[in-house]
């Protein structure tokens, strides 16, 4: 199972990441099993890439120094054959932002992109739907076509969150959904969770291919998320048992929680992701 592998491996995580997400994401990754390191000066970027499993980088506050620097990484991530996964934060906000994602995607080799509804309908050049780092809107049967677009056109893996996730290596799309209604509210009033999945998606880029490895972090996540619901059904105790379930979590829970499906055109069969 990817769980376990993560946990008898326990992969280093790479993150350039935002300076609101850093203390929450390694935390995560802590906790799941993972070994994060935060850091982003491009004076010691060789040593790290070359040793680090993944890397995660995520655009949620830059400057010309911190784009230089997830540029670089992904050039050596290339160079020494990591894999990548980009969180295009706030993308479709501001011009840096859409312009700094598409940067990352068309001059390197990125894994994975994953992002909400407004996020990755702004790497097609469809602005308008994002509100500061926030989807204005989302909606499923778009988000179906989306993903598949967006992975033919950078080939990579894409992944779009929302009430249901939506993932695709550009031949098949997968859904990934949780029964728990409450998960999806909770979520909303909670910063840097989005930024966590992107986290898992690279502990388990190490142990797995990019497809397999987003469907996996989606569905740990979502996993997590429905427990620590349940046990606390607002923001603060929900964020603390957030990280106990994301230590907890095994493979009868994502089993119990969590719906995946393969998107085909004659309807939705059910597939068997929980290996």
């Amino acid at each position: 199972m990817s769980l376990e592998r993560v946990r008898s491996r326990r992969p280093l995580v790479h993150n350039i990441t935002n300076f609101v997400v850093m203390n929450t994401t390694a935390n995560a990754l802590l906790a799941l099993g993972a070994s994060p390191i935060m850091a982003h000066a491009v004076e010691e970027l060789e040593d790290l890439v070359r040793v680090t499993d993944s890397i995660v980088v995520n655009i949620g506050t830059l400057d010309e120094r911190w784009l230089y620097s997830m540029l670089k990484a992904v050039q050596l991530a290339k160079e020494f054959g990591k894999p990548v996964v980009l969180d295009p934060v706030g993308a479709g906000a501001t011009k840096l932002r859409t312009r700094a994602a598409l940067t990352l995607l068309e001059n390197s080799k990125v894994s994975v992109v994953k992002g909400n509804f407004g996020e990755v309908s702004a790497l097609l050049g469809e602005v308008g739907r994002t509100k500061g780092v926030e989807a204005m809107v989302y909606e499923e049967r778009v988000a179906k076509d989306l993903v598949m677009r967006v992975a033919r056109r950078f080939g990579t893996v894409a992944a779009v969150t929302g009430p249901q996730d939506f993932v695709s290596d550009g031949r098949r799309v997968y859904a990934v959904k949780v029964g728990s209604e409450n998960v999806s509210r909770v979520i909303g009033r909670v910063t840097g969770l989005g930024c966590v999945v992107a986290a898992l998606i690279g502990a388990y880029l190490a142990v797995e291919d990019p497809l397999r490895a987003t469907v996996a972090g989606l569905a740990t996540f979502k996993t997590a998320a429905s427990r620590a619901s349940k046990e606390a059904p607002y923001p603060g105790s929900f964020h603390v048992k957030l990280y106990d379930w994301l230590y907890r979590v095994g493979g009868d829970d994502l089993i119990e929680e969590i719906e995946v499906f393969e998107i085909e055109p004659q309807g939705i069969a059910e597939v068997n992701s929980h290996n």
